[in-house]
C-alpha cells in the first residue's frame, strides 16, 4: 500500500465499510430529532429600536451533546436508545430560540453572536435540565435559566429560571421527543415574553 495516497485509501475503506452496510452488516441509523421554535405573544410593546442576540447557553456535559437524557432519579441518567438529537442541543435551543423571538414580530433585530447587529441586549442561558423523568410519571422536564443582560453598559437587566413539563403521549422515541419539544415551547414563548417586557 506504500503506492497508495492517503485519500485512496480512505476511499477504499469507505467502499469496504458501505458494501459491509449494503449486505446488513452496518448497524441500524439513530432516529434524529430537532425542536420546533415556539410562538411568543405578538401583541404588546414593540420595541422597533431594540436588537437582541442569542448566545449559545452553556450546559453540563450530559446535555452538551447529541444524546437524549432519560432519568430515572435525580442522581441517574442514562440515553435514550437508538435516538440522538441532529446537532448539539444548546446550538439547537439557540436556534429555535432566535426563532422564537423573531416570530413575535416585536423587535427590530434577533440574531446570533458574530452577526454584525449593533446589540442592544443579549440573552445568556444555563440549560439545567432537558430530559425525560421516569421518576416523575414519565414527563419531559425542561428547565433554562436565564440572564437579559443589557449589553451597552453589561449590567444584567433580570434572571429567572424557566422550567416546564409535559406527560408523555405514548411510547417509542417519538413520544419521548414530543414531550420534550411541548415542554421546551412553553419555555421558549415565556422567555421571549418575558425579555420584551423588560428591555
Amino acid at each position: 500500500m506504500r503506492g497508495l495516497s492517503r485519500a485512496t485509501v480512505i476511499v477504499a475503506a469507505t467502499a469496504v465499510l458501505s458494501g459491509c452496510a449494503a449486505f446488513g452488516g452496518g448497524s441500524k441509523p439513530l432516529d434524529t430529532y430537532v425542536l420546533t421554535a415556539a410562538q411568543p405573544s405578538t401583541a404588546g410593546r414593540r420595541l422597533t429600536n431594540r436588537q437582541i442576540i442569542i448566545a449559545e447557553p452553556s450546559a453540563l456535559k450530559a446535555l452538551d451533546g447529541e444524546n437524549i437524557v432519560i432519568r430515572s432519579s435525580a442522581t441517574s441518567l442514562q440515553y435514550l436508545d437508538g435516538a440522538q438529537w441532529g446537532d448539539r442541543l444548546p446550538k439547537i435551543v439557540q436556534a429555535r430560540l432566535v426563532e422564537t423571538f423573531q416570530r413575535s414580530n416585536r423587535l427590530g433585530g434577533v440574531g446570533k453572536p458574530g452577526e454584525g447587529l449593533a446589540v442592544d441586549f443579549q440573552i445568556i442561558a444555563e440549560i439545567r435540565a432537558f430530559d425525560i423523568r421516569l421518576d416523575r410519571g414519565d414527563t419531559a422536564n425542561v428547565a433554562i435559566n436565564v440572564n437579559l443582560l443589557d449589553d451597552r453598559n453589561g449590567v444584567v437587566r433580570a434572571t429567572r429560571l424557566f422550567e416546564a413539563n409535559a406527560p408523555l403521549a405514548g411510547s417509542g422515541n417519538d413520544a419521548y421527543v414530543d414531550a420534550l419539544d411541548t415542554a421546551f415551547g412553553t419555555v421558549a414563548s415565556e422567555i421571549a415574553d418575558w425579555a420584551i417586557l423588560r428591555m
